[in-house]
């Protein structure tokens, strides 16, 4: 089964950049333009501790990103192009990364189409059409065999030294496990409900070279509101880097109220950082406040802008979380390429399931190595794993295994 998804947005996009890049304006339009690839093989396996269920998936994607320059012209437009494609090679139950076909199996293959418009002028630019936001408000999900892509429009200005704003609307995204665009509702809530869009505006500022503000405020209509407050801080004291993170989230009902009228939430997340040679050391903590959970938006698409978001997420009612993150590089060990994250963290004192103190844990081990050899530049390979007990239900153990060859033309 195949499935292809063009976007109106992409079309009309098309013929503008088609009127757009004629004459000499074409030869800044494509010089300046590159091509970059990425081909991922993915494999995942879970297994469910409780009941010894087994769920997963083999894929193979590609994504392929088209890269314009600008026109030489007084407002200077371009226009990027990307699809992403997925072939499924085994996939047993529902690991929630593929799209599921009316029989409730996984589709042998999908794949997406999309498009940007992009207008500049001096340091303020707008775009219009596919985006891969990192953003406070909405983010992309790398973490599949396909990402998530939103469909909106951004505008950006950096015409103010050290300030970066930002504003825009999100209509629609096409997430991990589909090759649909569909409009926004709150995961796990009622369904049938749809919002006309996720609006945002923010600004980050950089007071110093070490410090720096984040305010946005995001609104997907009809369902909740988000405000969130940050501040940022990274400085070196000799051999030793310091970072400290403080974010701060604020959400409440809007509008018709269509993810249920108790979307009073909020988030506090924390965490101190410490660099030291070939060492990283993190630790944090999350404390969430409300009778619900963090809303995420459909296909569970991730809120990373909290510092505990991983597997479990750790943004249920009234959790609080500790965490500790560990790295290590070594390329002084004789491998370079090589790296280490180790994470765990444990949440308690969540209001779930009828009870209000019950607790989970995730304990992440990642092991990464990119390829040195010139000959091989591009080419990575990911050792993931993951253990997840919950007090409430069953806890799960994943494992994936991520081959990836990345490379701009």
């Amino acid at each position: 089964m195949k499935r292809h998804t063009i976007s109106t947005t992409g079309l009309l996009v098309s013929a503008m950049a088609g009127l757009a890049a004629t004459g000499t304006a074409q030869a800044d339009f494509m010089e300046d333009s590159a091509l970059k690839m990425q081909l991922k093989n993915y494999y995942l396996d879970r297994r469910y501790t409780k009941n010894d269920t087994e769920e997963g998936n083999w894929s193979q994607a590609v994504d392929l990103q088209f890269i314009s320059g600008y026109t030489d012209t007084k407002v200077k437009v371009g226009l990027d192009v990307n699809t992403t494609d997925a072939i499924v090679l085994d996939s047993e139950g529902n690991d929630g990364s593929l799209p599921l076909d009316s029989d409730g199996e996984a589709v042998d293959n999908y794949g997406r189409l999309g498009a940007t418009l992009k207008l500049k002028y001096s340091n303020t630019e707008l775009k219009i059409g596919d985006y891969r936001p990192h953003l406070p408000v909405a983010w992309e999900d790398p973490s599949r065999v396909l990402t998530t892509i939103y469909e909106g429009a951004v505008l950006e200005s950096k015409e103010v030294e050290g300030l970066d704003l930002k504003a825009g609307v999100f209509w629609k995204a096409v997430t991990r496990n589909s090759s649909d665009k569909e409009e926004f509702y709150v995961y796990r809530g009622q369904d049938e409900n749809r919002s006309d869009g996720l609006y945002f505006a923010g600004a980050t500022y950089g007071f110093t070279k070490t410090l720096s503000g984040t305010y946005y405020y995001g609104q997907l209509k009809d369902f909740y509101t988000q405000n969130t407050y940050a501040l940022a801080y990274k400085n070196k004291f000799g051999d030793t880097g310091v970072s400290y993170d403080l974010r701060y989230l604020d959400y409440g009902n809007d509008g018709k109220a269509y993810g249920g009228d108790d979307m009073d939430v909020d988030v506090l997340s924390t965490g101190l950082g410490l660099a030291h040679g070939n060492h990283k050391l993190r630790l944090s903590y999350q404390s969430i406040d409300g009778e619900r959970a963090v809303p995420t938006l459909n296909g569970y698409v991730p809120q990373p802008y909290t510092l505990h978001w991983s597997m479990a997420a750790f943004i249920m009612p009234d959790e609080k979380s500790t965490g500790i993150r560990y790295g290590y590089d070594f390329k002084d060990l004789g491998a370079p390429g090589l790296s280490l994250m180790t994470q765990y963290i444990f949440g308690k004192d969540i209001d779930v399931a009828g009870g209000d103190d019950e607790h989970q844990s995730e304990r992440d081990v990642f092991l990464t190595y990119a390829v040195q050899d010139e000959t091989f530049k591009g080419l990575a390979f990911s050792a993931r794993d993951m253990w997840i007990d919950r007090s409430w239900t069953s806890g799960f153990r994943e494992f994936r295994f991520i081959t990836t060859y990345t490379r701009q033309f």
